[in-house]
């Protein structure tokens, strides 16, 4: 069995005490100058060269080391003695604590504590003399007192890891909740981005489109009206966003997020652009004067409606477009609900990326809601198919973030 390298430092502590153990013995330094069983001159530098030798496996070995070194400590109180030696048994006893595994951690202590306690009784029952307690303090500097301090230092580097393993977690927490606000942030703004301006981008589109078609002199005025409108409206709610993004600090005035009140000129600006595709907007409010939606429902019932009348301008039928607003009273939730006429249009047509449906959707989760969008069969005298979007918002408290 090859025997596992030993640290840097363990070979110096080994050669500093072999150094200094045999100063000592050349200078006649010895621990007693009694007779003892082994009294040579050479007797004494047996346990010392041990226990050098046991100093290597300190940190590699620690276990093995106390067991070789806790042997050469008993033989070497049968000879002169040298304090190189005792004093390097203290540090295999720290080391075994510090180095070993948990289990040796928390015998060692306990193990060194009684045999202190013992050799103290025995000392006093063979002696009998007052004194003989000296010796049991001896036993319990050399034995458990590195122990105790091995203890010691081990519970705070143990203290010290766990400590900077809580900081590395709360380091990678904190990024992962940054990388996920950052997220949705992103997500938010894609979602105001594609309210704000989809709905006039697809009114140019489809107003741009029937200019270009019809060579009719009216036709193409009134659709360079609704362009140049909805061109404006879009710069001017493409400002707004960029002024929500930039940080021009405390003092610029908050932005006024669109309320239920505006749907009267949301519809209105409706009818105008789909005048040209034959269809028409109707409002059916039945919200009551009292009721007052907190502001984020009130934010995403006003986006679920604009996002739904676009894509009607977009894809809906010719035939009308009805807007249903339900509920909203204290503890009622607000049901949104927008039907459009569902088949080919027969006029320009816009394509979609199918984000709005998404955006509403997020939308309505995010407040915890429901939300529906599909075809499905139309009333008795009305259109054989419809779309239908039906979005129920609970009433959120004004402090929950909005949509």
């Amino acid at each position: 069995m090859r025997l596992p390298r030993p640290h840097r430092d363990d070979v110096l502590i080994a050669a500093a005490g072999l150094v200094g153990g045999l100063l000592l013995w050349s200078l006649g330094l010895n621990l007693t100058e009694d007779r003892r069983p082994l009294s040579g001159d050479w007797a004494t530098l047996g346990p010392l060269v041990v226990m050098s030798c046991v100093e290597l496996l300190r940190r590699t070995m620690p276990r093995t080391a106390l067991a070789v070194g806790t042997i050469a400590i008993v033989v070497d109180q049968f000879t002169l003695g040298n304090i190189a030696t005792v004093l390097m048994y203290t540090d295999i006893v720290y080391a075994a604590v510090v180095y070993g595994t948990p289990a040796s951690a928390r015998r060692i202590p306990y193990t060194t504590g009684l045999v202190t306690v013992a050799a103290t009784v025995g000392f006093l029952a063979w002696f009998q003399k007052p004194a003989a307690l000296l010796l049991g303090v001896v036993v319990g500097l050399v034995a458990f007192g590195p122990a105790a301090t091995g203890a010691l230092v081990r519970n705070h580097r143990e203290a010290a890891d766990a400590a900077r393993l809580r900081a590395e977690q709360t380091a990678l927490l904190a990024e992962m909740d940054r990388s996920q606000a950052v997220i949705a942030e992103r997500a938010r703004m894609a979602r105001e981005l594609h309210d704000m301006v989809a709905n006039h981008l697809s009114a140019i589109a489809i107003h741009s489109t029937a200019a270009l078609s019809l060579d009719e002199p009216a036709t193409t005025r009134q659709a360079l009206t609704v362009i140049r409108q909805n061109s404006v409206e879009g710069l001017a709610e493409m400002r707004r966003l960029i002024g929500l993004l930039r940080d021009s600090g405390d003092d610029a005035e908050p932005a006024v997020a669109p309320t239920l009140a505006g749907l009267d000129a949301l519809v209105a600006q409706a009818r105008t652009n789909g005048e040209a595709s034959g269809l028409s907007f109707t409002l059916d409010d039945a919200v009551g004067e009292d009721a007052a939606p907190p502001a984020p429902v009130a934010l995403a019932a006003y986006r679920i409606v604009q996002e739904s009348l676009t894509n009607a301008l977009k894809h809906a039928h010719a035939g009308e477009v009805v807007v249903r607003l339900t509920g909203g009273a204290p503890g009622d939730a607000l049901t949104v609900t927008v039907t459009s006429p569902y088949g080919r249009t027969r006029g320009p047509r816009v394509p979609g990326s199918g984000s709005g449906l998404v955006g509403m959707r997020e939308r309505v989760a995010l407040l915890g809601g429901v939300f529906e969008a599909g075809p499905e069969p139309g009333p008795a005298s009305g259109p054989a198919k419809i779309w239908r979007v039906r979005a129920v918002l609970p009433m959120v408290d004004d402090k929950e973030p909005s949509a």
